[in-house]
């Protein structure tokens, strides 16, 4: 089963990769960006046929090694 995770910086933890990535679209003449939040997408194949369980397998491994927790929330889809 195909499994997506995507990571994100917790919305009040300030984001300084994503204010460069804004200024700098600004920069360029993009003068209707607003804000830009920079991240991680992981695409990750798990060897189940059990949604319930892949979901708690791409937890865990959200939990304790693709994101920190502390800073970071993080999205799973399964596919």
């Amino acid at each position: 089963m195909k499994i997506s995770a995507i990571v994100t910086l917790k919305k009040d933890v300030l984001d300084p990769q994503g204010k460069v990535v804004n200024q700098t679209l600004k920069n360029m003449g993009y003068k209707n960006i607003l804000n830009i939040r920079q991240g991680k997408y992981f695409e990750i194949e798990i060897h189940e046929s059990d949604k319930e369980k892949c979901k708690k397998i791409a937890k865990e491994i959200c939990e304790k090694l693709l994101s920190n927790v502390i800073i970071e929330d993080y999205t799973i889809n399964i596919k």
